[in-house]
């Protein structure tokens, strides 16, 4: 990796490692993951999180119906508190198809509330696309709400965090944003994100990139047939592997090139990983470490496949699975 490990997110005063955790798989949500995790282990994974370089969790209202954040409430508990150089981010979530402005006060009060603290240094807005753009925008709506959440002192920054890049240009279009999130959508093998990155950092907005492993195929190339949670076509799993034998020839991993490739863009403050294991933190942190040829990126770069895979391009649908 040729950047530093700490960076400040975009314009905000968050400043932090370039790796964050993730903490949906924390929610233990074996439908979309395939495993369980136990609250020990959570727990444990927590504290040994806040001890480790990794200095920010990334979590959500609605990640395993709020387990994910009782979870992590629980180790900050036990560990006395919030370390002062470590950030709890959090998003606001909707319920039972209201995603109003008073949801949203809601939704931050139930976060609050678990993970045991008063404020966040970024609260973000969480997969609005089953919503009308017009519905949340509007006057008292949901974005006016997390608006005055920010003014109140209680987030200092605020974001949206979805997949679909063509619904983040709209929330970017508003210009109340401090940062955005997009998942699945900049990895070694869709750039559906490219341009909006791009758009973000000229308009001085932060950006995080999520899921850098497609939903883990990229982690467990050959074992997994899905990227972002859907079945993989058949020119993205040839594409995959052969992704996967220019790294084995090169002596790395294709995991460790999928998480360098989003940890080498100028363009992306940090990138958010989901992780449940001590170990993981330790070998996310060597992957991180490692050297890469140029010669290996430019082979990665030539088996890019065509924009007509990507998520995001115009002839398919959008998704907003977990992120």
């Amino acid at each position: 990796m040729t950047r530093g490990w700490h960076r400040r997110i975009g314009r905000t005063s968050l400043f932090t490692s370039t790796i964050i955790a993730g903490a949906s798989p924390l929610g233990s949500i074996p439908d979309l993951y395939g495993y369980d995790v136990s609250e020990s282990a959570a727990v444990d994974f927590v504290l040994a999180l806040l001890r480790s370089p990794i200095r920010a969790i990334d979590t959500s209202n609605n990640y395993g119906d709020g387990t994910s954040e009782r979870r992590i409430g629980k180790a900050i508990a036990l560990a006395g508190g919030v370390p002062d150089d470590f950030s709890v981010i959090t998003k606001v979530d909707s319920a039972g198809g209201d995603f109003s402005g008073a949801r949203v006060r809601e939704s931050f009060r139930e976060s609050m509330e678990r993970l045991g603290v008063r404020s966040v240094p970024l609260l973000f807005l969480h997969d609005p696309d089953a919503f009308d753009f017009g519905y949340m925008v509007s006057a008292g709506g949901a974005v006016d709400a997390l608006v005055q959440i920010r003014d109140e002192g209680l987030a200092d920054a605020i974001g949206v965090a979805t997949g679909d890049t063509r619904l983040l240009h709209r929330y970017l279009d508003l210009g109340v944003f401090d940062v955005i999130l997009s998942h699945n959508r900049f990895t070694l093998v869709d750039r559906s994100a490219d341009e909006l990155f791009t758009r973000a950092v000229e308009l001085g907005v932060g950006v995080l990139n999520a899921a850098v492993y497609g939903g883990g195929i990229l982690a467990r190339p050959g074992e997994s047939t899905k990227y972002s949670y859907k079945p993989a076509s058949r020119e993205l799993l040839e594409t995959i592997a052969a992704m996967d034998a220019v790294c084995t020839r090169s002596g790395i991993d294709l995991a460790t090139a999928a998480l360098q490739f989003s940890l080498r863009d100028p363009r992306i403050d940090a990138t958010v990983v989901g992780i449940t294991s001590e170990s993981r933190i330790s070998s996310l942190i060597a992957s991180a470490g490692l050297h890469i040829p140029d010669a290996v990126w430019d082979e990665l770069e030539h088996l890019v496949p065509p924009a007509s895979t990507w998520l995001d391009h115009p002839s398919r649908g959008g998704d907003s699975e977990i992120g």
